[in-house]
C-alpha cells in the first residue's frame, strides 16, 4: 500500500465472492496477465457461512503477499464491493472484478494503457466483456441472457473507478442486495456528479455459468430493483443507463388477464372468463415462442421455455409490486457535485479510450 504519492496508474483489485469455483480461475488469470500487477488484491468473502473452506486456497502464490481477505457479511454485492474498496488502501484506482470472469492474457498491460489514457474528468473505465457461446448450436435462453453482458454499460464484471470518486459519491448503494442495477445506479450518480465514464481496451471473458431450469423465474426478483432505480433516477433512467427496458409491461398485462379470467369464472361470467383466458393464453404463447425460436429447440429447452413462460409473468408482477411496497418511501436522488472541478465542456459519457 502506498501513501499520498502513489503513482497515478497504481491500482487495487476487488473481487467479491460467494466461494464459487471460478474464483481460482479468475485469480490465476489475473496473476498470469502480462503487465504491471495490482498493488493489492482484496477478496471479499460474502458467503452466508464463511466457516467453510478458506478462500486463500484459491489465491495463486504470486498474489498471496498482496492479497487480503475481508468479510462481506452476506449483505449482497454492493455492500461487499464497498467493504473491498475501503480495505484496499490509498490507491488511485479500484478495479472491480466478478469472481466468475477471466481477465485476458494482456489484461494488465491493457489496463495500464486504459488508466494512462484517462482524462482528469474520467471517473471510471469499463472493460470489453466477451461471452463465449457454443459454436455448434444455437444458444439457450440462459446463454443468450448471459451474452447480453457483452453489450451492457458500466457493469462491474470488470470496471475501474477512481477511489476519490467512490469516496465522493459514497460508493455503491447497499439497498441493492442482488447483482443487478447496483452498477447502473453508481454510474448514473457518477455522471450526475460531473464526471465522465469511458470504455477501455482491456478484454475480460465472462463464461456462461451453469444454471438450473428455473433461473429465469428467479431472475424476476430484479424487477424490485428496477422500481428502486425509477424512484432514485426517474422514469428516464433506462435511456441514460442504456439498459434494455425488458418485458415488464407485457408481463403485467398477461398476469392481469390471467387473474381476470379466474375472477370472471368465480363470479359466474363464463364469456368474460373465456375472453380473458384467451388473452392470457395468447400472451403466454407469444412469450414462449419468442424464447424458443432463437434457441436450440431441443425437447428439454422447449419444455423449460413453456413451463417458465407460464411462471415468469406472475413472478415479474409479484416482484414489481414488492418493490413498490419496499421502496415506496425512497426519495429521488439530487445531483451531487463530486468536489472536483467539472470540465468546462463535458465529453460524451461513453467516450472510448484510444491509443
Amino acid at each position: 500500500m502506498s501513501g499520498p504519492a502513489a503513482p497515478s496508474g497504481e491500482y487495487a483489485v476487488v473481487v467479491p465472492t460467494l466461494g464459487r469455483p471460478g474464483l481460482g480461475v479468475c485469480l490465476r488469470a489475473l496473476a498470469e496477465a502480462e503487465g504491471p500487477g495490482p498493488s493489492r488484491v482484496v477478496v471479499v468473502d460474502d458467503r452466508p457461512d464463511p466457516a467453510g473452506a478458506p478462500l486463500t486456497a484459491a489465491v495463486p502464490p504470486s498474489l498471496r503477499s498482496r492479497t487480503l481477505v475481508v468479510p462481506g457479511g452476506a449483505r449482497g454485492p454492493a455492500a461487499a464491493r464497498n467493504a473491498g474498496w475501503r480495505a484496499a488502501g490509498d490507491v488511485p484506482w479500484i478495479v472491480f472484478l466478478d469472481d466468475d470472469v477471466v481477465p485476458g492474457p494482456t489484461w494488465a498491460d491493457d489496463l495500464a494503457l486504459d488508466l494512462a489514457g484517462a482524462s482528469v474528468a474520467t471517473a471510471g473505465i469499463a472493460a470489453r466483456i466477451e461471452v463465449p457461446l457454443p459454436p455448434h448450436r444455437r444458444p439457450t435462453d440462459w446463454e443468450r441472457n448471459t451474452a447480453g453482458l457483452a453489450g451492457a454499460r458500466w457493469i462491474t464484471a470488470d470496471m475501474a473507478y477512481r477511489r476519490r470518486v467512490l469516496e465522493a459519491v459514497g460508493g455503491f448503494d447497499e439497498r441493492f442486495r442482488r447483482a443487478f442495477r447496483e452498477d447502473a445506479d453508481l454510474a448514473l450518480r457518477v455522471l450526475d456528479a460531473g464526471w465522465t465514464l469511458a470504455e477501455g481496451r482491456r478484454t475480460t471473458t465472462h463464461p456462461v455459468r451453469p444454471a438450473g431450469r428455473w433461473i429465469s423465474v428467479r431472475l424476476q426478483a430484479g424487477n424490485a430493483d428496477d422500481v428502486l432505480m425509477t424512484r432514485l433516477h426517474g422514469r428516464g433512467w433506462w435511456r441514460r443507463a442504456e439498459a434494455p427496458r425488458g418485458r415488464l409491461p407485457a408481463h403485467l398485462a398477461v398476469t392481469s388477464a390471467g387473474l381476470a379470467a379466474v375472477g370472471c369464472a368465480l363470479s359466474g361470467r363464463p364469456r368474460a372468463a373465456a375472453a380473458c383466458a384467451a388473452g392470457w393464453l395468447a400472451g403466454t404463447a407469444e412469450f414462449a415462442l419468442a424464447r424458443i425460436l432463437p434457441g436450440p429447440r431441443t425437447p428439454e429447452e422447449i419444455a423449460t421455455m413453456v413451463l417458465t413462460s407460464v411462471l415468469v409473468p406472475p413472478a415479474a408482477a409479484w416482484h414489481w409490486l414488492r418493490g413498490q411496497l419496499v421502496h415506496r418511501a425512497a426519495p429521488p436522488r439530487a445531483p451531487r457535485r463530486s468536489g472536483s472541478p467539472a470540465p468546462a465542456h463535458r465529453p460524451a459519457a461513453g467516450q472510448r479510450l484510444r491509443s
